[in-house]
């Protein structure tokens, strides 16, 4: 599915990531977990395509992606619910998810359907304004246009930030049920360790731009993972 291989990023003169290494097999949910600031973000934006790789290599179901385009990469199958979800405001929560579809000009009526059947609340406020959808409503809307080009890979980035509790145990069963039809992978990148390893098959987490701990779902460690998240 993906394959990331030695990948060297950052903004301009800084250098941000530092030799990541990271897999993520089809149809798994991958945790990237770390404190603030250590690179994850970095990380995600260079995936999608946001920052350009200095050097290293970012394959995606056996295809070097690591120079195309944005919207290339769409096309090919992943999406991105960014930090702060940046829905847009001023469209209606229709609209914002009739966008998802443009990544791959798929409009599929069947998957609307499903879209709604995930989040029954969006399909009773289809008129309103995106604005007008509390944080954690937002944050579904935003998971719910990445589905909508029936993704391969979705990259979340911190989707339960400032989200109330209820609204994050909904989010976590949407993440199940994506899990459990095995077709999209997840790279969710996550403070939250319970959060994170409730849902994931394996976990990484990065600190000062590099990989300093990976396991899978039968060796994890809180306590290990634990020290690399306390301040």
């Amino acid at each position: 599915m993906l394959n990331i291989k030695c990948i060297n990023a950052g903004y301009k003169d800084t250098q941000i990531l530092r030799d990541v290494d990271l897999e993520i097999p089809k149809g798994s949910v991958v945790a990237l977990m770390g404190r603030n600031g250590v690179g994850k973000t970095t990380f995600l934006k260079t995936i999608i395509g946001l920052i350009n790789v200095k050097s290293g290599t970012i394959s995606f179901n056996d295809e070097d992606i690591t120079h195309i385009s944005i919207d290339k990469r769409a096309r090919k199958g992943i999406s991105y619910v960014p930090q702060g979800r940046e829905i847009f405001p001023y469209l209606t929560v229709y609209e914002n998810i009739i966008l998802g579809f443009e990544a791959k000009h798929n409009y599929s009526n069947e998957m609307l359907q499903r879209i709604y059947e995930m989040f029954p609340f969006l399909k009773k406020m289809l008129n309103k304004n995106g604005g007008e959808l509390s944080g954690g409503q937002q944050q579904q809307l935003a998971i719910a246009r990445a589905l909508a080009s029936n993704p391969d890979l979705i990259l979340m980035d911190e989707p339960t930030e400032g989200i109330q509790p209820s609204i994050v145990l909904e989010i976590e069963n949407i993440i199940k049920l994506i899990k459990g039809q095995k077709t999209t992978s997840i790279l969710l990148v996550e403070q939250y360790m319970d959060f994170a390893l409730r849902l994931s098959d394996y976990c990484y987490v990065m600190e000062k731009g590099t990989i300093v701990f990976r396991s899978d779902r039968n060796k994890f460690n809180k306590d290990d993972i634990k020290k690399y998240l306390t301040i």
